[in-house]
């Protein structure tokens, strides 16, 4: 072969495996598989990558921990991530512009996540959800997101912000249709709620949050929460079976449903003794529900499984225009 078309066809040669190489490790933010870390400790706890989750944050701790659902209908602890910054002080937020990032139990679907976010890759809390609008709080745009700079949101690095929006987009093509997130200004212990019981916001985490936080680790559900008389009501069912429409408006008679609690197997209580007391959250160590508390909650439960489906790496969320942050 003449030399001169010798090196054109290894120049054009070379010149596309570099174009391949670039295409393939060209992969948008919010397209990137989960990690193979994560993906080990998922097979570990014996957990599916689509199945439900159901997020906490806790503000002095700077913590989000990511739960995914089991077989068993109950929400098993999966991880622990720091978040990088989060703006304001302990306490809910009140309005614009007050740089507070939100407190509260809120509720996110596919339409809320944003892959095009300018903060790397976001999605949006719901806040105003419909208690913070019967207080007539206002504000928009707060977001669990990247980038780690925060002006009233949650904000991660880029590269677990990654790994978390990735857990979401295999959840809801695996059929869930929206997660919760319970925001708290801590763990809310015994012990903390003692030692913060002096702070101006102390009856609204005790009168609202509280309940929600102690019927999850009894339950490992995330608990059904309505809104009416402008407060929280956790757990409870209404005698006329319609849940209330006005969020300020007196409440319908209602009776609490019964949140059982119920000792591990002893298998599993000998595994937990065994684990390394780093691997799980210590305020974790609570009991499991009967099945009878498990069907009183169900109907108020904020999670559906759904025939396991293929894992879509390229799942497609629909964007809205006023969640664009």
């Amino acid at each position: 072969m003449d030399l001169s078309i010798k090196r054109s066809v290894l120049i054009a040669t070379a010149a596309v495996g570099v174009t391949l190489a670039g295409c393939s490790q060209v992969v948008p933010p919010h397209l990137k598989p989960i990690p193979p870390e994560a993906k080990a400790l998922l097979a570990k706890k014996g957990m599916r990558e689509d199945a439900p989750i159901f997020i906490r944050i806790f503000k002095e701790e700077n913590e989000l921990e990511i739960w995914k659902a089991k077989d068993d209908g109950r929400f098993h602890y999966f991880k622990t991530y720091p978040i990088c910054n989060w703006s304001g002080k302990l306490g809910p937020k009140f309005k614009q512009g007050d740089k507070q990032a939100p407190e509260g139990f809120y509720r996110v679907s596919a339409k809320q996540m944003n892959p095009n976010s300018s903060f790397h890759l976001s999605f949006n809390l719901g806040y105003p959800n419909a208690f913070d609008k019967s207080h007539k709080r206002t504000g928009d745009y707060l977001m669990v997101h990247g980038d780690c700079k925060s002006a009233g949101c949650y904000a991660m690095t880029d590269a677990l912000m990654e790994e978390i929006y990735a857990f979401a987009r295999e959840a809801f093509a695996g059929g869930q249709e929206a997660f919760d997130v319970h925001a708290y200004p801590f763990r809310m212990t015994p012990e903390n709620m003692r030692r913060h019981s002096k702070n101006k916001h102390y009856a609204f985490w005790r009168n609202n949050l509280y309940q929600g936080y102690k019927d999850f680790k009894k339950t490992k559900l995330p608990p059904k929460v309505d809104v009416c008389e402008r407060r929280y009501l956790v757990n409870v069912g209404f005698t006329n079976g319609q849940a209330p429409d006005d969020p300020a408006a007196a409440c319908p008679a209602y009776q609490r449903l019964p949140v059982e609690q119920i000792p591990r197997p002893p298998m599993f209580q000998e595994a937990q003794r065994k684990a390394p007391m780093s691997t799980v959250p210590q305020e974790q160590a609570s009991s499991s529900p009967t099945p009878a508390a498990e069907a009183s909650l169900s109907s108020g439960s904020t999670f559906g499984f759904a025939p396991p489906k293929p894992s879509v790496a390229g799942f497609a969320f629909r964007l809205n225009s006023t969640l664009s942050r």
